[in-house]
């Protein structure tokens, strides 16, 4: 049978949990991104920074969440809900500081598309806080 099988590698924490699900080099296209999922456990926050290049697309596909957004340039301050009870997709553009949090009382399962895959050496990741986790 022509198959691979990909163990994915599990980031865990008391918020939840993260994987990286697909990256460039799993589907052999240099420009893929790469797709993630993460769970957030109930009442947690996730997330609180920005990027100057990438581009993220969220869809909640299981449980509910707030995502919390801030233009990092001009303050303006948004909520988006998300989840079983509003279903949608979320595109963050370069610049939008983001975090989730889980308003349910069961893990929420959010889906990530981000345009460039994750690299340590240039994360592209800046932090700025835009819901307070405490």
């Amino acid at each position: 049978m022509n198959i691979e099988v990909k163990d994915l590698d599990i980031k865990k924490d008391d918020r939840g949990w993260l994987a990286e699900i697909l990256r460039p080099e799993d589907v052999g296209v240099k420009d893929f991104g790469q797709i993630l999922v993460t769970v957030a456990n109930p009442g947690q926050v996730k997330g609180n920074h920005y990027h100057k290049r990438k581009v993220e697309w969220f869809c909640v596909i299981e449980g509910d969440m707030e995502v919390h957004l801030l233009d990092v340039k001009t303050g303006e301050h948004k909520v988006v809900l998300m989840g079983e009870s509003n279903p949608v997709l979320l595109k963050i553009l370069p610049g939008t500081s983001h975090a989730i949090k889980n308003t349910g009382d069961k893990p929420a399962v959010l889906l990530i598309y981000i345009s460039e895959s994750y690299d340590p050496e240039d994360a592209d990741t800046f932090p700025k806080e835009v819901l307070s986790s405490g």
